[in-house]
């Protein structure tokens, strides 16, 4: 590994350690919002006890580089950071859900088209397979969804 990967690793590293419990929260807040936010508007929105509480976790993500402070004073996301908890869940259309969903669906959709398609003689196995994937991986997504930081 060349100097430079392993700096970025542990760079990236360091930005996945640092990033959790309310610091966690407000990042995900922001790229939630998809625009800059003000300190009373974080405050309020993730019910912090106090304006200070929301400034410091701000200014947190600021020291990390992941957001910035604009002339207005509101902070804006201006890098998105891969967080080990957040790897197994994808934002489509400003929707967050479980990777894993996709694949529920998929082996859901196919089960349902085996049984329209192939009504008689029906291979147990193929049914079997279907319906035992889908089962696993719907289980899983709610396991993962529970998980949810956010």
């Amino acid at each position: 590994m060349a100097c430079s990967d392993t700096l970025f690793k542990l760079e990236r590293d360091s930005v996945e350690y640092q990033l959790r419990g309310k610091t966690l929260k407000v990042y995900l807040y922001i790229l939630k919002a998809q625009r800059a936010v003000g300190v009373r508007e974080v405050q309020r929105n993730l019910s912090f006890s106090s304006p200070s509480i929301a400034f410091h976790h701000l200014e947190k993500l600021v020291d990390l580089g992941v957001v910035l402070k604009n002339q207005a004073g509101e902070y804006e996301l201006i890098k998105k950071v891969d967080v080990g908890v957040l790897q197994a869940f994808s934002s489509i259309a400003g929707f967050t859900l479980p990777r894993l969903s996709f694949y529920a669906v998929f082996f859901t959709v196919m089960a349902i088209a085996y049984l329209l398609l192939h009504r008689y003689p029906v291979d147990p196995y193929a049914l079997i397979s279907a319906v035992g994937g889908a089962a696993v991986l719907w289980f899983e997504t709610l396991r993962t969804w529970r998980k949810r930081p956010f």
